[in-house]
C-alpha cells in the first residue's frame, strides 16, 4: 500500500503527534508499505524532499510561541505536482492545520480515501490565541474549536482517536464519522531499563548539578502553560521543607522555559531543579533511564505518550488524575496520583520511603503494565482502520453530474447500483463543500447534503415570498412555520442567511413602512402598533420615529383636515367629538390631537350650526313621531339633539320655532 502521512509538525520536533507520526512510519514501512510524509520546514519557495525522496516539506513561517514549529498555508501547487505522482493509496492526515487542510485538498483532487487521527484536545489550548486573558474571547474561542473539530471529524472517511477519553469528546462535538480508539505505540525496546548506561547517567546527573545519592525526578515535553509545571516546582519547594531530598530535572523547551527558570531561582531552588533543554529523539530515552520517576501535572493530554515511554523505561509516575491514564497509572503500584502542591509532596514523601528493592518491582511493573502499548499493535490497529477506509471508498457514491441555476447548484449523484440521487444546494454552500464531478461521497455525506438541501429550499421558498413584498424577519419565520414543516433551527439558520446577504433587513423595513404610513397620516402609535407585530424591536421603531418627529403635527393637521370635510352637517362639538376618535384610532398621541383641533378654525361650520340643529330637529321629530307625542316626542327630539353636540338653550329655541301638537 502507498501512503502519505500529512503532518504540520515532524521530527526533530519534539511532541507527542512528531512521534507517534515517526513510529506508524517505521512501522508502516517495516511491513513493505512505501510511505510518504508531507510536513514543514522554516523558509520559502517550493517544497522540498529529503535525502530518500521519502519527506515532502512544504514552506512555511517559523512561530516561537508554538515551540518553533512551522506553520504553513493549505495551498501547494508545486507540492501537489509532486504528490499526484506517487500514486497514493490513501492520505492520512495527523494535523488539522496548514497540512492538515493541504491533505484534505490532495485526496479530493486525486480521488482517493482519506483517514485522519485527532491528537489535541484544542481546547486546552485556546489561552494561545486569548492574549487579553477574556472570558468571552475564550469562550468563542472553544466554540470555534467544537465547530472546527466537528467540520474537520466528518471530512474524513475514518477518525482514529488515541484514546476513549478523545472519543467521547469528539462524539460531544457531535462528529457522524466512525471513531477507532487506536492508542500510538512505542518503540518498546528503545526505552528498554535493560539499555541503561551508568556512564550517561552519571554524565546527565553531572550536566543537572546533582548527586548521585538523591532520587530524580524527570519531566519530559513542552515547556508551556497547560503542562502546569509550576505546579510542580512550587510542590517540590514545599516538600524539600518537609524533609525531601529528590531533585527535578525538566527535559524540553517552550513558551514558558525562562518564565519557570526565573521562578525557579526566585524561589532558590536551583540546586535540586536543572532544565536540560530541548534534547534530540534519540538522546531522550537516556534521560528517562537516567532517572528515577516521572512527573507530569499536564490534564490536556489525549493519550500521554510521555507517560507511556516514562514507563516503558521502568519509571513510575507521578501524575493529577486523567482518564487517559486510567489503564497505565495503578496507584500503589506504577505511580502515585495528586491534587495539588501539598498533595504531591506528601506522594514524594511516599516514593522516597521505598527502599531500592521496591522501587524495583514498581519499575518492573511498569514495564509490564505499557506491554500493550507496542509498535506492532499500533500497526495493526491502524491498518484495520486503512482497510475500512479503502473499502468504504470503493463503495461510495460518485458525483455524475452538476448544473449551476441562478445562486443554486443541482447535483446529480450515483449509487453503485445505479440509483440516482438528485441534491439542490445553494452556490456558496457547493462551493463551501469542494464538491466537483467524478468525486465519491459516502451514504453519511448524502444525507448531510439532504439536510442542506431542506435550507436550500427554504432559502428558495423565502426568496420567492420576498419578490412579492419585503417582509420582517418574524413575518417569514410565522409564515413558514405555518406553511412548512421545516424545523425551527433551520428557519432561524436560513433567515440568518436572509439576513446576512441584506434580503432581509428589520431596520430597512421599519424605515420603508414607516414611510409609507406616514404618507398615508397614520399616527406614531398606530405605525408603533403594526411594527411591533411585524416583530420590530419597539426601542428601533422609536429610534427612527424620533427621526422624523416633525412629520406627526404636519400629517395630524392634514388628516384631521380630511376628515372634518367629511363631517358637514355635524354640529361643531360633534365634529370635533368625532375628529379627537379618528385621530385617535389613526395612531396620533393625545396631546398632538388636541394641539391640531385647538389650531382648527370652524367659524364657517359655526355659520351653519343653527341650520344644522333645525334639520337635526326635524330628522329627530320625524324618527321618534310614531312612538311618541306631546311632550315625550319633544323631549326625546332634545335628547337627540343633545346626543349630536348641539347645546341646550339652542335646542330649546330651535324646538320653539317647531310646531307641537299638544296634548
Amino acid at each position: 500500500m502507498r501512503i502519505g502521512l500529512f503532518t504540520d509538525t515532524y521530527i526533530p520536533d519534539v511532541n507527542g503527534v512528531a512521534n507517534s507520526t515517526e513510529i506508524l512510519r517505521k512501522e508502516l514501512e517495516a511491513h513493505g508499505h512505501d510511505v510518504y510524509v508531507v510536513a514543514t520546514r522554516a523558509g520559502i519557495g517550493f517544497s522540498e524532499w529529503d535525502e530518500r525522496h521519502r519527506v515532502l516539506r512544504l514552506a512555511g513561517v517559523e512561530v516561537k510561541k508554538l515551540y518553533g514549529y512551522a506553520v504553513t498555508t493549505p495551498l501547494h501547487l508545486n507540492a501537489m505536482h509532486e504528490i499526484r505522482k506517487l500514486n497514493l493509496d490513501l492520505i492520512h492526515t495527523q494535523t488539522e492545520f496548514g497540512v492538515g487542510i493541504f491533505g484534505r485538498i490532495c485526496a479530493r483532487q486525486i480521488g482517493i480515501p482519506i483517514v485522519c487521527t485527532y491528537h489535541t484536545t484544542y481546547e486546552d489550548y485556546t489561552h494561545y490565541i486569548n492574549l487579553i486573558n477574556s472570558k468571552t474571547v475564550d469562550e468563542l474561542a472553544k466554540k470555534a474549536v467544537v465547530k472546527f473539530s466537528k467540520m474537520f471529524g466528518d471530512s474524513a472517511l475514518e477518525v482514529i482517536v488515541p484514546s476513549k477519553k478523545t472519543k467521547e469528546l469528539l462524539e460531544k462535538y457531535n462528529v457522524k464519522t466512525d471513531l477507532h480508539i487506536v492508542p500510538t505505540g512505542l518503540e518498546l525496546r528503545r526505552f528498554s531499563p535493560e539499555l541503561h548506561d551508568p556512564e550517561r547517567t552519571a554524565q546527565i546527573c553531572t550536566a543537572a548539578g546533582f548527586s548521585s545519592d538523591q532520587r530524580m525526578i524527570i519531566f519530559v515535553g513542552r515547556i508551556a502553560e497547560e503542562k502546569a509545571i509550576d505546579l510542580i516546582i512550587r510542590g517540590l519547594a514545599l516538600a524539600h521543607e518537609q524533609g525531601c531530598r529528590s531533585t527535578l530535572l525538566i527535559v524540553g523547551g517552550g513558551p514558558d522555559e525562562e518564565k519557570l527558570q526565573q521562578m525557579v531561582k526566585d524561589l532558590g531552588l536551583t540546586h535540586i531543579v536543572s532544565f536540560a533543554g530541548k534534547q534530540p529523539q534519540s538522546e531522550v530515552p537516556d534521560y528517562y533511564r537516567a532517572a528515577d520517576a516521572f512527573i507530569s501535572a499536564s490534564t490536556s493530554e489525549t493519550q500521554g505518550m510521555t507517560f507511556a515511554e516514562a514507563m516503558a523505561s521502568g519509571l513510575p509516575l507521578f501524575a493529577r488524575h486523567d482518564e487517559v491514564l486510567d489503564e497505565l497509572l495503578i496507584p500503589g503500584k506504577t505511580g502515585w496520583y495528586f491534587e495539588n502542591e501539598q498533595d504531591f509532596a506528601e506522594r514524594l514523601k511516599e516514593f522516597e520511603q521505598l527502599n531500592d528493592e521496591q522501587l524495583s518491582r514498581m519499575s518492573s511493573a511498569c514495564c509490564e503494565q505499557v506491554k500493550p502499548l507496542s509498535s506492532e499493535i499500533f500497526y495493526e490497529r491502524a491498518m484495520k482502520v486503512y482497510e475500512a477506509a479503502i473499502e468504504l471508498y470503493s463503495h461510495m457514491n460518485v458525483i455524475e453530474e452538476i448544473e449551476v441555476k441562478d445562486n443554486f447548484v443541482q447535483i446529480y449523484i450515483s449509487s453503485e447500483s445505479g440509483e440516482e440521487t438528485r441534491l439542490l444546494l445553494m452556490l456558496d454552500e457547493y462551493m463551501n463543500e469542494g464538491l466537483r464531478t467524478g468525486l465519491r461521497i459516502s451514504d453519511t455525506k448524502i444525507e448531510e447534503l439532504k439536510q442542506k438541501e431542506k435550507e436550500a429550499r427554504a432559502y428558495q421558498k423565502c426568496i420567492r415570498k420576498l419578490a412579492a413584498r419585503d417582509r420582517s424577519k418574524k413575518e417569514l419565520s410565522d409564515w413558514m412555520k405555518k406553511e412548512t414543516d421545516y424545523s425551527d433551527e433551520l428557519i432561524s439558520h436560513v433567515i440568518g442567511l436572509l439576513e446576512e446577504r441584506g434580503l432581509v433587513n428589520d431596520e430597512r423595513y421599519a424605515e420603508d413602512r414607516i414611510t409609507s404610513m406616514k404618507r398615508t397620516l397614520h399616527g406614531e402609535e398606530s405605525i408603533l402598533r403594526e411594527l411591533r407585530e411585524k416583530g420590530i424591536s419597539e426601542e428601533l421603531v422609536r429610534q427612527k420615529l424620533a427621526e422624523r418627529s416633525s412629520d406627526e403635527s404636519v400629517n395630524a393637521s392634514e388628516y384631521a383636515g380630511k376628515i372634518k370635510r367629511s363631517l358637514s352637517g355635524e354640529s361643531v362639538n360633534m365634529m370635533k367629538r368625532k375628529l379627537h376618535t379618528k385621530m385617535l384610532q389613526r395612531g396620533f398621541r393625545n396631546d398632538i390631537i388636541e394641539d391640531t383641533i385647538a389650531g382648527m378654525d370652524f367659524s364657517d361650520e359655526a355659520g351653519d350650526e343653527t341650520e344644522n340643529l333645525r334639520k337635526c330637529a326635524r330628522k329627530a321629530k320625524k324618527r321618534y313621531e310614531r312612538k311618541y307625542s306631546a311632550s315625550q316626542l319633544r323631549n326625546a327630539v332634545f335628547r337627540y339633539c343633545s346626543t349630536q353636540g348641539y347645546r341646550a338653550e339652542e335646542i330649546y329655541a330651535i324646538l320653539d320655532e317647531m310646531e307641537w301638537d299638544d296634548d
